[in-house]
């Protein structure tokens, strides 16, 4: 990870953050984290946009045979962790403040298989919504 200079939030990716940081410290597994990634972002920004025009629902379609919950959680240091991460991203575009794309990236770096299984059980993929996006680095969001 570089030491990205700071870069703002945009107001969505703000909110986004906000409630993320409201809900991840209560879970109880690092999959309870994702959940709760991917209730604030489908409900704002870009992202939310599109995981609307997806179909993608809060609750899971499916159940996933072999979901376990049994992943110790990340904690609140996970934040940190996928604001870093979303600020390289947003460098690396040139933009000029983080946005909810960025997070998305962020939260699927971070998460990886676990935040891949919560999409999946809603019927789309990080694939999918990065296509979505336009994103530029699409070998590097397999998580």
């Amino acid at each position: 990870m570089t030491d990205a200079p700071h870069i703002p939030l945009s107001q969505d990716a703000a909110l986004v953050l906000a409630l993320a940081g409201t809900a991840v410290p209560f879970a109880h597994s690092a999959q309870d984290e994702s959940e709760r990634w991917l209730r604030a972002l489908r409900l704002h920004g870009d992202v939310g946009r599109i995981m609307q025009a997806l179909g993608v629902s809060e609750s899971p379609l499916t159940e996933e045979p072999g979901a376990t919950g049994d992943t110790p959680p990340f904690g609140e240091e996970v934040l940190d962790r996928v604001t870093r991460t979303a600020a390289d991203y947003t460098a690396e575009r040139g933009a000029e403040a983080i946005g909810t794309q960025d997070l998305l990236r962020g939260v699927i770096d971070a998460y990886g298989d676990l935040f891949e299984q919560v999409l999946y059980v809603r019927g789309t993929s990080a694939a999918e919504l990065l296509e979505h996006l336009g994103d530029p680095h699409p070998a590097r969001s397999g998580g």
